[in-house]
């Protein structure tokens, strides 16, 4: 598969698409668009934009205990930290009865806090800067093929839950009043979302994943009259943002990611134009 998504990119009339790590690169930034973008759209009908930057942030943390525990590639530990830490979050949201945002906040600090006090022992913090803005441009095949099946598990709940995750963002009351588990929906989405901004975060960068996931959907929101037109710009949007970013950024021999949210944010401050209209 690999190989044949390669012989067609090289097909292409530039100078970019003749490199093999350009190549994985364009496979990897679509597939990171269309899970950001299924995502990004539940993320902002349900007001957890500052949730999903807590998580990126708190991956820090995830990288402190793997270090600590001496594995040479910490992921696992940053999964499992991000699931606790979103469990923890969904949980004591419900129990403090507070703003939402205080305790995502409180949770957040100390996360990176620890994350970066443990990482700094010894003055090696620079050696784990690189997860502050990623490198999309190293992803490998098989790292492709991860971002993939996060996006069948995403296509999964989609199936399964994406009716009541609405109904819970649009009212969670109404939507306690008519059976449906608050709690149980909020905890699986808050899970979902974890570990995709975990496990993508490495190519990304924790300063720039969050925008890519809101800034797609706040944009459609703009326009769209029913959800099936949400969806779609949303994913419109973020496709966009993705492919224009990743070649704009070899050109300008600038951060992938970063790049990327420039195209995602001038969508957005073009969307408003529409939304005046």
């Amino acid at each position: 598969m690999m190989a044949l998504w390669r012989h067609l990119v090289a097909l292409l009339p530039f100078a970019w698409a003749q490199y093999a790590f350009m190549q994985q690169a364009l496979l990897a930034v679509i597939a990171a668009a269309v899970l950001y973008g299924l995502l990004g759209a539940l993320l902002v009908n349900q007001q957890m934009a500052f949730f999903s930057d807590a998580i990126g942030h708190a991956a820090l943390t995830g990288v402190a205990i793997g270090v600590v525990l001496g594995l040479g590639d910490p992921l696992w530990a940053m999964v499992i930290f991000a699931a606790l830490l979103a469990a923890a979050i969904t949980l004591a949201k419900r129990a403090a009865g507070g703003s939402a945002d205080t305790t995502i906040g409180l949770f957040m600090s100390f996360a990176v806090a620890l994350g970066v006090v443990v990482l700094s022992r010894g003055g090696g913090f620079a050696r784990y800067s690189a997860y502050l803005v990623g490198d999309v441009l190293s992803i490998t095949p098989g790292e492709i093929g991860l971002l993939l099946a996060l996006i069948a598990l995403v296509l999964a709940f989609y199936g399964a839950f994406f009716n009541q995750v609405m109904f819970v963002g649009l009212n969670a009351s109404l939507a306690g009043s008519r059976r449906i588990n608050v709690r149980a929906i909020e905890l699986l989405f808050a899970l979902l979302v974890a570990v995709a901004v975990t496990v993508s975060i490495r190519w990304v960068g924790l300063l720039v994943i969050n925008s890519l996931l809101i800034l797609p959907a706040a944009a459609a929101r703009h326009r769209a009259g029913n959800v099936a037109r949400y969806l779609r710009d949303t994913l419109a949007v973020s496709l966009f943002s993705g492919v224009a970013g990743l070649i704009a950024s070899y050109y300008l021999a600038t951060a992938t990611g970063a790049t990327m949210v420039l195209f995602a944010m001038a969508c957005y401050l073009v969307s408003l134009a529409f939304r005046h209209r």
